[in-house]
This record gives structure tokens, C-alpha cells and sequence, in this order.
């Protein structure tokens, strides 16, 4: 029997499901959000401790350089002796959002699609893209079927598959926006396109009432490590991008740019620890610890996974650190996509959203080698270690 994910999780993932394609929800005041940051953060002198909160999401791991960042704490080598750093799990990148623009958070690890609607909230709260986490194609981009379907002789058989089923995902996405695109390529219509969690996907998937799901690492790594459902397609079979980013509040960058340097510093070591396949068992231990419901196979698998039709040393995230042009091309596109599902009122980005500048300082001074890369490891690796 596939083992259930607490009550309490299984309720708070519906509650954020919806806060996800819900913009109003967002909208919340943020009146005192300049006066929380200046109780909490600390010194506003160059080189005076900081305080500060972070939201994370270990549930996404395209984001895991935020898991590695809680774990190993590169941050002590960088920020001002004294300063402190709060993570906060966020379910999805919706709560980060919500934390954010509430003056409650500095930072976020997010999705490409809830960073973008953070940067929305302008008039609430300013806050805007400082680094890239990743992008790549098949960490949100994961179409899987019930597990009694046919085995596909192809991904563009099993999406045509679809047509006339009843298919379900986080609408608003970045799993919602995939599917749009692939099903519009090949003109596949279901019988229902259904707006579920992934608490309720999974449920359905076991209860056989929808025939297909898209969703993001790691939660298709436990789907399918339960025999809940099968991998079938993913971005990487359609050249179907996705990302995450690293969101700071302008506030923050203004009043103490030393900090965005030395939290950048911390950041891009954090990347380059994630990249280097020594680490692997030891990073996905630590998305355990921070998770529930969770096995380390599938936490293993989600990062370093070799699925069928894949090979060991497959490119599982590329961290490019800055907004490269990928990666803004990849921003265009979703905000085009999020104004025409009514998720923020804004037909155009608004002007520098994308502030990498002390990225790019700080990736010029580091003699740091790019690209920096996760690949996919042999399942031998893990017998042998896991």
C-alpha cells in the first residue's frame, strides 16, 4: 500500500494549491511591510549583523540550492559577523509570495511562475529577480498517466493519448503552462482539464478518476517510486523550458547592498556544491530532513534519476547563476502567459524586474567555472551509497 502523506500536509498543500491560482488571495496588505523590514533585519550600517527570513521550497528541486544553503550554511562565511538567517518551507511557491509581499520574508526560492507574480505586487511591495536557481526542462515539466495506461511507443504518442481523458494540474503553473503548450501543439483536447493540488492529483491518480497529471520534481519522483502513476513526456521531449529564481525585496538592496553581495557569495557556492555528484546522496538526505513524505529514492530520483529513455549524465539543472538570455526569454513567455489566465493585471513586465547586476559582479569575481550542471548518476550510485 503507498504510504500516505500526513493529514495535516495533505490539507495545507490543497490550502496552497489554491492560494496559487487564486491572484486576489495575494493581494493581501502589506502595510507596515517597510517598517517589519526595518524591526527585523538588523544594523543598517555597512557591515552591521542582519536578520533575516527566507522562504524556501524544499517541495521544488529546481530550488535545492536553497535546501543546501539551509543545511550546509554557507551564509556564516559571508554575511556580517552575528547575522542570523530564518528559513521558511513554503508547499509551493504561492506562501513565499504571500510571505513576501507581507513584508514578512527578505528573500525567496521559488518557481518561475510565483517569482513572477511576486515582482507583480509592485504597488504592494517591490521586489524583483536577483539570481537564477536554474532552468531546464523536465524538473516542472512532467506529464505523467495513471499507472494502468498504455506504454507508449513515443511522449508525443502518450500526450496524444490525452485527447478525450481527464487530465489534472495546478492551473496558473509552471506544470499548467506545459501542458497547455504541448496539448495546443497536437491539438489535443481532454474531456476535462481539472484545477487540483498535488495532494488531490495523487489521490485521484490512486483512485483512477484522471487518466494524466503534470507535475514537478520531486512529486513525480514519489508518484511514480509508489507505482501511483507513470512517467510518460516531459519539457525535455517537447524543448519546453522551466525555471526558478532567487527574489529579494528592493528595500533590502537598497538600504544594504553589502548584504545582497556576501547572500549572492553564499548562494553561488551553494550552487556549486549542488552541481558536484559527490554530494548528491548527501543533498538528497538533507531534502528529506526538510520535507514529509518523503523517501530518499525519491528524493535521489527527482535530482539524479535516470528515467526510461534517459542516460547517466544527462543534464538534470543547469545553474547559470545569472538571468542569462534563456533564462529572460523564458520570463517573457510566462508573464505573457500569466496576463492572458488573468493571473496578474500587468500585459507587460514591469521595468527592472530583473536586477542580476551584483549577480553578474559577483560571478566575475569568483573565477567560478560555467556552465555549472547537475547530471543525472548511474542507479548504481545510489546502491551503493543510498
Amino acid at each position: 500500500m503507498a504510504k500516505r502523506t500526513p493529514r495535516t500536509l495533505r490539507w495545507r498543500i490543497a490550502l496552497v494549491g489554491i492560494l496559487l491560482v487564486t491572484p486576489a488571495c495575494l493581494n493581501m496588505s502589506a502595510s507596515g511591510g517597510g517598517g517589519a523590514l526595518a524591526s527585523n533585519l538588523g544594523g543598517s550600517l555597512s557591515g552591521e549583523p542582519v536578520h533575516l527570513t527566507i522562504g524556501y521550497q524544499p517541495y521544488y528541486t529546481q530550488a535545492w540550492s536553497g535546501v543546501a544553503m539551509r543545511g550546509k550554511e554557507f551564509w556564516k562565511k559571508y554575511l556580517p559577523a552575528g547575522s542570523t538567517v530564518n528559513f521558511q518551507v513554503g508547499l509551493q511557491g504561492a506562501v513565499i509570495v504571500s510571505q513576501l509581499v507581507a513584508g514578512k520574508q527578505q528573500i525567496g526560492y521559488m518557481g518561475d511562475m510565483p517569482s513572477l507574480v511576486s515582482t507583480s505586487k509592485r504597488p504592494t511591495r517591490d521586489l524583483r529577480i536577483v539570481a537564477t536557481l536554474g532552468i531546464a526542462q523536465d524538473q516542472c515539466n512532467i506529464l505523467l498517466a495513471r499507472n494502468d495506461a498504455p506504454d507508449f511507443a513515443s511522449p508525443k504518442q502518450a500526450v496524444q493519448w490525452m485527447n478525450g481523458k481527464t487530465v489534472a494540474t495546478p492551473q496558473g503553473s509552471c506544470t499548467d503552462r506545459f501542458t497547455r503548450s504541448i496539448f495546443q501543439k497536437y491539438g489535443v483536447k481532454p474531456s476535462a482539464y481539472l484545477n487540483q493540488s498535488i495532494e488531490v492529483i495523487s489521490s485521484n491518480f490512486q483512485n483512477r478518476r484522471i487518466d494524466g497529471a503534470t507535475v514537478w520534481e520531486p512529486v513525480a519522483a514519489r508518484l511514480v517510486d509508489q507505482h501511483i502513476a507513470k512517467r510518460v513526456a516531459s519539457g525535455s521531449n517537447f524543448n519546453e523550458d522551466d525555471a526558478g529564481f532567487l527574489v529579494m525585496a528592493k528595500d533590502l538592496m537598497d538600504k544594504r547592498p553589502d548584504v545582497v553581495e556576501a547572500y549572492l557569495k553564499a548562494e553561488l557556492e551553494a550552487q556549486e556544491w549542488v552541481a558536484n555528484p559527490a554530494n548528491a546522496l548527501e543533498l538528497a538526505q538533507m531534502a528529506v530532513d526538510q520535507t514529509q513524505g518523503y523517501t530518499l529514492k525519491d528524493m535521489w530520483d527527482a535530482m539524479f534519476g535516470v528515467w526510461a529513455g534517459g542516460h547517466a549524465n544527462d543534464l538534470s539543472n543547469r545553474m547559470p547563476f545569472v538571468v542569462n538570455r534563456q533564462a529572460q526569454d523564458l520570463i517573457d513567455h510566462s508573464w505573457a502567459f500569466l496576463y492572458k489566465a488573468k493571473v496578474i493585471p500587468q500585459p507587460e513586465p514591469l521595468a527592472g524586474i530583473v536586477q542580476d547586476t551584483i549577480a553578474q559582479n559577483v560571478l566575475a569575481k569568483s573565477g567560478a567555472k560555467l556552465p555549472i550542471e547537475v547530471r543525472t548518476l548511474p542507479a548504481s550510485e545510489f546502491k551503493a551509497k543510498g
